[in-house]
C-alpha cells in the first residue's frame, strides 16, 4: 500500500498543510513530516527526513516536497540513495517525472506556482505511473550513480 511523506520549509507550510489535508481527503495514506508552524526552519533538514521514510520502502513510499522555490529540496533530497527527486512546475513536467524517471519525490515551490497549479501537479504526479520499458534502463543507470539502489 502506497504511503505518501510530506514536508515542508517555512516558505512552503501554507500548501503543505492544503496537501496533507487533500491526500487524506482522497482516502490516500498521508503522513506530515513537518514542520508543525510557519517558524523558520532548514528545508534539508526536511528533505533529508521525507527521504529517509520514503528510503524504508522504495516500492511503496513516496514523498513530496514544498519550499519557496522548490530548488533546495529537490538538490537536498537528491542527494539521498534510490531518492529520484523531481522539481515539477507543471502538470506535463509531473506526468514525465513519473512516467519517464519513476521520480519518488514529487518538489514544488510555494513562490513559484500558484495553488491552482499546483493541485494541478499533484493530481497528475499521483495519477501517473512508471511505464518501464526503454525507461527502466535509464534508470537503472541513475540509480548507479552516487552508490545508489
Amino acid at each position: 500500500m502506497e504511503k505518501y511523506f510530506v514536508a515542508s520549509d517555512h516558505a512552503g507550510f501554507a500548501v503543505k498543510e492544503f496537501i496533507v489535508n487533500y491526500l487524506k481527503d482522497k482516502g490516500i495514506e498521508a503522513v506530515d513530516e513537518g514542520p508543525a508552524n510557519t517558524d523558520r526552519v532548514d528545508y534539508p533538514d526536511f528533505a533529508s527526513k521525507v527521504s529517509q521514510s520514503v528510503m524504508k520502502d522504495l516500492t511503496n513510499h513516496k514523498g513530496i516536497l514544498i519550499c519557496g522555490t522548490g530548488i533546495g529540496m529537490s538538490m537536498s533530497a537528491n542527494k539521498h540513495d534510490g531518492i529520484r527527486a523531481a522539481l515539477c512546475h507543471d502538470a506535463y513536467g509531473a506526468k514525465m517525472a513519473r512516467e519517464h524517471n519513476d521520480a519518488n519525490i514529487l518538489c514544488m515551490g510555494e513562490r513559484v506556482s500558484g495553488l491552482g497549479e499546483m493541485e494541478s501537479i499533484l493530481e497528475s504526479w499521483l495519477a501517473s505511473e512508471f511505464a518501464g520499458g526503454r525507461h527502466a534502463g535509464r534508470v537503472g543507470k541513475i540509480n548507479l550513480m552516487g552508490g545508489c539502489r
